[in-house]
């Protein structure tokens, strides 16, 4: 049996191309009916719907969002530009107080009658001379130089008035002299003057060494 094959002809290959033209046309026109231009609003989106793995880059840009309308949780922190610092708060409460510290050095101190006796001391403290009347030489038993030395009347057995008292290391130096007896920076050298500063006389003093 013979079969016969039949070429189509150039029209209709023409109308073949036709009829897919216009399938074509009535697919987009569909489409174009089911999501009009500019109908997609915020009524259409689900919450939380849109991920960021679903968006095409560079897809929403600043023009297609309103301003204001995004809040900082849609943003990763990176993305977002700190703000300018904030007025200073009030000052908060005052803290518990703090564990007590050390004991300081404190002061070595010696209250001396006029004859040279030790009526009262913080300990370690003793007259090594009183060259002249009025002229005192204390052991300290350290160093007392580069520390403050202070001296005032005393009126350990001694109600009269008298003028100025006044003290510095021995050992010679910037801070002190040469002292008769003791000269070495473990001694102080007080004067204690009488009452018209004319000339050293024997009065109750005290002396202390700070630091």
């Amino acid at each position: 049996m013979t079969r016969w094959t039949r070429r189509p002809s150039p029209a209709m290959v023409v109308a073949c191309l036709a009829l897919l033209v216009a399938l074509g046309g009535t697919s987009v026109a569909a489409v174009s009916q089911l999501v009009p231009r500019n109908s997609v609003g915020t009524a259409q989106l689900r919450n939380n719907a849109v991920a960021t793995a679903k968006v095409r880059n560079n897809a929403i840009t600043s023009a297609k969002v309103r301003n204001r309308s995004l809040l900082a949780a849609d943003f990763a922190v990176a993305q977002i530009p700190a703000g300018p610092a904030g007025p200073t708060g009030p000052a908060g409460a005052a803290g518990a107080a703090g564990p007590a510290g050390p004991p300081g050095p404190g002061a070595r101190w010696a209250l001396f009658r006029p004859d040279g006796g030790i009526v009262a001391q913080s300990g370690g403290i003793s007259l090594t001379a009183k060259p002249t009347p009025g002229q005192y030489i204390v052991n300290f038993g350290s160093v007392v130089t580069g520390k403050l030395i202070v001296v005032s009347s005393g009126l350990a057995n001694d109600l009269a008035f008298r003028g100025v008292v006044s003290a510095g290391p021995c050992g010679g130096g910037a801070e002190g002299s040469v002292c008769p007896a003791g000269n070495d920076t473990n001694h102080v050298r007080v004067f204690t003057d009488n009452a018209g500063e004319t000339a050293t006389v024997d009065h109750s003093f005290y002396v202390a060494v700070i630091g």
